[in-house]
């Protein structure tokens, strides 16, 4: 292997002997419990001597996380209208159960399906992977959640005893607007991370605040698109007032802190430079 070999051409190198092991399957270390090498990493820039030893790790068979994230969010897009639209095997064939609904089911259901909708154009069009894949394993786990979640929530939701917010249309609106703004910071964040690597590099970069108003939550977070995701939740919970959906709303708030809390630290080892006031998610607090 020559000095100047990247981890991606060792990868291509193994892959060549051992063809059951494609490059995705691979883990490349320096030391058997150390972190994964990244493929743009230099051999001769690692600290190694004139010989190095890597140790090897098969991760299983892989699937792309753009195929992760198609299965995931159609989920619950169509689980949701199984509910929505009373299917008899949900709530029965008596005349209450067919009933129409209360107004804000209906806006309900509509924003649940923009909130997943835009989840599957952004996984299309916007989305720059730094890892190409995920164990296969995990797809399983994952759909559990977004899956299960999606059917615990719609059938309260829709349910023909299904109670209104107490405070009627203030709160409703209230909960409609802010869900909107989150909706378009979430979606303004994931735009400018993907410009980020718009030159098809995975290096990882400091995101900034651009012209987008909505991207000047960089100045105070690392990760305002779990921000505003946590948002976003937040103000379905008050849309319904329905406990399941507080529930999966914490839950959220819980998974996405412990990711936003690695890729702030992440950062704050990578870039010497990096903004101080920043916290993880949570302007100021956390």
């Amino acid at each position: 292997v020559e000095s100047n070999a990247t981890i991606r051409e060792i990868r291509l190198m193994f892959h060549r002997s051992y063809p059951q092991w494609y490059p995705a399957r691979q883990s490349i270390r320096l030391d058997p419990k150390g972190k994964s090498l990244r493929d743009e990493e230099i051999l001769q820039h690692l600290p190694v001597g004139t010989t190095a030893t890597l140790y090897f790790k098969d991760l299983g068979p892989q699937i792309g996380w753009t195929t992760v994230f198609l299965i995931e969010y159609t989920g619950p897009l169509f689980i949701y209208f199984l509910f929505y639209f009373r299917m008899p095997f949900v709530y029965g064939l008596d005349e209450r159960f067919t009933s129409s609904p209360h107004p804000v089911v209906n806006l309900a259901c509509i924003c649940h399906s923009f909130h997943y909708i835009k989840r599957l154009i952004e996984t299309l069009f916007v989305h720059r992977f730094s890892h190409g894949t995920m164990p296969l394993r995990n797809i399983v786990k994952n759909c559990l959640y977004y899956w299960g979640f999606a059917a615990w929530l719609a059938y309260y939701i829709n349910h023909p005893l299904y109670t209104p917010p107490s405070y009627g249309k203030k709160q409703i609106n209230f909960a409609v607007i802010m869900f909107l703004l989150c909706e378009a910071g979430n979606f303004s964040i994931h735009v400018a991370l993907s410009d980020l690597r718009r030159d098809g590099s995975r290096t990882r970069k400091i995101p900034y605040p651009t012209k987008n108003p909505f991207t000047w939550l960089f100045y105070f977070v690392s990760c305002p698109n779990y921000t505003y995701e946590v948002g976003t939740w937040i103000s379905f919970t008050i849309m319904t007032q329905c406990v399941p959906v507080g529930l999966f709303t914490l839950l959220c708030f819980i998974q996405m802190t412990i990711w936003a809390k690695d890729k702030h630290y992440t950062y704050l080892r990578e870039f010497k430079d990096y903004p101080s006031l920043r916290m993880s998610i949570i302007p100021f607090l956390l």
